[in-house]
């Protein structure tokens, strides 16, 4: 079946839309692009390998990438904060609570700053957004 990349964002909010642009790189059947964490759960069903990344607000300079192992790592919530009103960390914490994880979970968080209604995207986030697709076409 091979990996399912899950690209989490809002490409109408500036760098919100790091892990979207992901997805749409990536684009194919493997990769999909939500709006809404909550979402995810269902999203990942029946996978076994599952990769998500989410434009994330840790105090990091715009454009830095955090990699996790979310099976074995547990998320920071502050690290995964973002415009989502229910994040990444969260929803990752009630899919462990409900044995709904996928056999392997990799979460990236590309550091952003910029989440304006209608923004675009800054050069360190988009150049971010190369670096992961490039990491994730490699493995």
């Amino acid at each position: 079946m091979g990996r399912l990349v899950i690209g989490v964002g809002n490409p109408d909010r500036g760098d919100d839309g790091a892990g979207a642009m992901v997805a749409r790189a990536l684009a194919g059947e493997r990769s999909r692009e939500l709006r809404d964490c909550t979402d995810l759960i269902d999203a990942w069903e029946g996978e076994e390998d599952v990769v998500v990344v989410d434009a994330v607000r840790s105090g990091g300079a715009p454009g830095s990438v955090l990699r996790f192992d979310a099976l074995s790592d547990v998320l920071p919530a502050r690290a995964n904060s973002s415009s989502h009103s229910f994040g990444v960390a969260e929803t990752v914490e009630l899919a462990r609570a409900l044995g709904r994880l996928p056999g392997r979970l990799t979460v990236y968080g590309i550091e952003a700053s910029d989440f304006e209604r209608g923004g675009t995207m800054t050069a360190p986030v988009a150049e971010a957004v190369a670096r992961v697709v490039r990491v994730l076409e490699e493995g």
